[in-house]
C-alpha cells in the first residue's frame, strides 16, 4: 500500500469531517486518495464486513495497530477497488478525495523522533575530497548518525523557506525507513521486521551556516533543523518485494533543479544496510513506532558533492523534485 497523511483543502482553507482528526490516514488508489477510516465504515455499511471497534484515523494509530486490523484494512482495499470511488461517501461525507483535492503532509506529521544515517560511501568520499579531506577508518566500522529536528517536517509540494541567514541552500537526496514496532537492542533481523515502509527524505541543508557550526565539532544543528521534506507516501515492503536484493533494494534515485536531471544513485549502493542502521539505533535505546530513519545522501545526491561547477546553490523560486523508484515524486520549491 502506499499510505499518506493528508488535509482535505477546499479554496485554500482545511476541511475537517465531523469529529474527525485534520491530519488524516489515507491509501493511494489510482488518482484518489481513500480514507481508512470512512473506507471501513462503508465497507461495514455496504459489504457487511465487520467494523472493529478500533479504526485507525491517523498514521501514528496505524502503526500502532495490530496485524489483525491492518490485515482487515488490505481486505478493504482490495475490495474498493473494483468502485467507482467518485461515488462513495459514508453520512454524505467522501469515502475519497481526488488527489488535487487534498495536501499531502509528510507521512508520519511529527514523528517521535529523526536520525539521519551517513551510510553512503560514496557521497562520504566525494564531500570531504572536496574539502581537501581524506576518509575516516571509523566510519567503517559502525553506522554513525546525529538527531534532527521531527517538528520542521514538510510533504509533497510545500514550499521550503531559506533560512535568513543563509546563501548556501543545498538539498540531499535520501531514501528513508518509518519504524512500526516498539523495541530495544534489535538483532539485524529484527531491524528488518520493524520497518513499516519507505518514503524519500530530503535533508535541506544550509551549508554556510552548516560549515560554521561544524567546526566546533558538534556535529550539524541550525544548518539542518529549519526544514526536512518526506513523502508523497509511505510505501509497504510488500509493494517493493521484487525489488529486495537480501537486506537492500533496487531503487534508482534521481534529483532535479528546475527540470535539470543532477542527481543519479541507487539505494542497493548503501555501504550499511536498514538492518544495521536500525540496530545501530536501538542499541540500550527504545525504538517507537513512527520514529523516522534517514539513509543519508546518495552518491552525486547533493549540490556540496557535485559541486559549483555543476549547479550553483538554491535560490527563490527553485523547484527541486527527488524521484526513487516505487517511491514517487517528491517536489518541494524554495521561497525566501
Amino acid at each position: 500500500m502506499k499510505l499518506v497523511s493528508y488535509e482535505h483543502v477546499q479554496n485554500g482553507l482545511t476541511i475537517s469531517a465531523q469529529g474527525a482528526s485534520e491530519w488524516r490516514l489515507g491509501w493511494l488508489d489510482r488518482e484518489w486518495i481513500v480514507d481508512v477510516a470512512f473506507a471501513q465504515e462503508w465497507a461495514t455499511l455496504s459489504k457487511g464486513i465487520p467494523l472493529t471497534k478500533l479504526h485507525p484515523a491517523t498514521m501514528n494509530e496505524w502503526l500502532e495497530a495490530d496485524s489483525k486490523l491492518k490485515e482487515q484494512v488490505i481486505h478493504i482495499a482490495k475490495v474498493i477497488q473494483e468502485e467507482d470511488l467518485s461515488a462513495l461517501k459514508v453520512e454524505g461525507e467522501p469515502v475519497a478525495l481526488p488527489l488535487e483535492a487534498v495536501k499531502l503532509l509528510p507521512p508520519v506529521p511529527s514523528p517521535p523522533t529523526f536520525r539521519d544515517f551517513y551510510a553512503f560511501e560514496q557521497h562520504v568520499k566525494t564531500a570531504r575530497s572536496r574539502r581537501g579531506l581524506g576518509m575516516i577508518p571509523e566510519w567503517y566500522e559502525i553506522p554513525v548518525f546525529y538527531f534532527s529536528n521531527p517538528h520542521t517536517m514538510l510533504g509533497a509540494d510545500a514550499e521550503v523557506s531559506r533560512p535568513q541567514n543563509c546563501r548556501a541552500l543545498d538539498f540531499e537526496l535520501e531514501i528513508a525507513c518509518v519504524i512500526g514496532q516498539q523495541g530495544r537492542n534489535f538483532t539485524p533481523q529484527e531491524a528488518m521486521e520493524a520497518i513499516a515502509g519507505f518514503s524519500i527524505l530530503n535533508d535541506w541543508s544550509a551549508r554556510d551556516i552548516q560549515m560554521k557550526e561544524m567546526k566546533v565539532g558538534l556535529g550539524p544543528a541550525k544548518g539542518k533543523d529549519f526544514a526536512t521534506s518526506m513523502g508523497p507516501w509511505l510505501v509497504t515492503l510488500d509493494e517493493l518485494e521484487h525489488r529486495r536484493d537480501g537486506e537492500h533494494w533496487n531503487l534508482s534515485m534521481t534529483a532535479s533543479v528546475n527540470g535539470r536531471e543532477l542527481s543519479k544513485g541507487n539505494a542497493n549502493s548503501l555501504t550499511f544496510s536498514f538492518a544495521q542502521m536500525i540496530a545501530r539505533a536501538s542499541e540500550d535505546c527504545t525504538l517507537y513506532p513512527g520514529d523516522v530513519i534517514g539513509s543519508g545522501t546518495v552518491g552525486t545526491g547533493c549540490i556540496l558533492e557535485l559541486g559549483p561547477d555543476v549547479h550553483r546553490w538554491l535560490e527563490p523560486g527553485d523547484v527541486v523534485e527527488l524521484s526513487i523508484e516505487g517511491l514517487g515524486v517528491l517536489r518541494n520549491s524554495i521561497v525566501e
